[in-house]
């Protein structure tokens, strides 16, 4: 079982925010990879906060991207990460504090080696001097939550080929769950089955059932697989699906449609908001 810490950090950058007051979550890219309109994972909350950071980031403002100030990574494949090198070169002179990068240890530990190494890019945590950088990192472990002006942000078990979290998102009046990349994923429930007010959980389903060998290698779920994780599910939510695959979006949805028709999941879309 894991607990969640209710022990949380809290961040201020700016005003305080009301007692109760509900998250903006805008879908800014859902897609197992690219092409047309797709775009890759990345959720805003209200103005200020991104979860993942895939391609969609950039179909942002420049107005909008300045007002980034925190970005929650799931994990380090690159369809999660690949707009925060842009993100930060783009806007950290327009900014006078710097943009914090949330994960864990082991996730941290490869965006310093792989990414941000003065070899793919600029190591941004060293710029304009290790002092003062422009960009920061926040280590932070399974079960830990920080609170931004009274939003809460948790990450949760995932299991997938790299260390890796999902989060859960608590507004103090309903919580929503993002699964992240995971395949099969016991700990996900118990958490689920236990959230305060859950209003929503969008969980993966990377695959069609024909490449059920596929998505349980590279720990991810298919329809099937997904109709055996919700049946751990106890309590009502709506469910929503991401990660789908291009060219493979409708099989996979019909598949889910019969696989798990039982709790009727709907597919993530590119600007679907969600509040709670």
């Amino acid at each position: 079982m894991i607990l969640i810490n209710i022990e949380a950090e809290t961040i201020r950058n700016g005003p305080l925010r009301g007692d109760i007051e509900a998250m903006r979550i805008k879908v800014l890219g859902c897609s197992g990879g690219i092409g047309g309109d797709l775009r890759t994972t990345s959720m805003l909350v209200d103005e200020d906060v991104l979860i993942d950071a895939g391609t969609g980031v950039g179909d942002l403002l420049i107005e909008q991207l300045v007002k980034i100030d925190h970005v929650f990574v799931t994990h380090s494949h690159l369809d999660h990460i690949t707009s925060i090198p842009f993100l930060v070169d783009t806007v950290c002179w327009m900014r006078d504090r710097p943009l914090t990068i949330y994960s864990t240890a082991a996730t941290i530990q490869i965006l310093k080696e792989h990414l941000f190494n003065w070899k793919i890019w600029p190591d941004f945590s060293q710029i304009p001097d290790a002092e003062k950088p422009v960009m920061v990192y926040r280590e932070i472990q399974v079960g830990e939550t920080i609170n931004l002006d009274g939003r809460k942000f948790t990450a949760i078990p995932a299991v997938h080929t790299v260390p890796a979290v999902g989060y859960l998102l608590d507004s103090g009046q309903a919580t929503l769950i993002f699964s992240g990349d995971t395949t099969h994923n016991d700990a996900l429930w118990d958490i689920a089955n236990r959230a305060h007010n859950l209003k929503y959980l969008i969980i993966e389903t990377a695959f069609p059932n024909k490449e059920r060998e596929i998505a349980i290698a590279s720990k991810h779920l298919c329809p099937s697989m997904l109709a055996e994780e919700l049946s751990k599910l106890t309590r009502p939510v709506e469910v929503f699906v991401t990660h789908l695959k291009p060219g493979e979006i409708y099989l996979t949805m019909s598949e889910i449609g019969r696989n798990a028709g039982k709790w009727r999941p709907r597919m993530l879309e590119n600007g679907m908001e969600l509040t709670i």
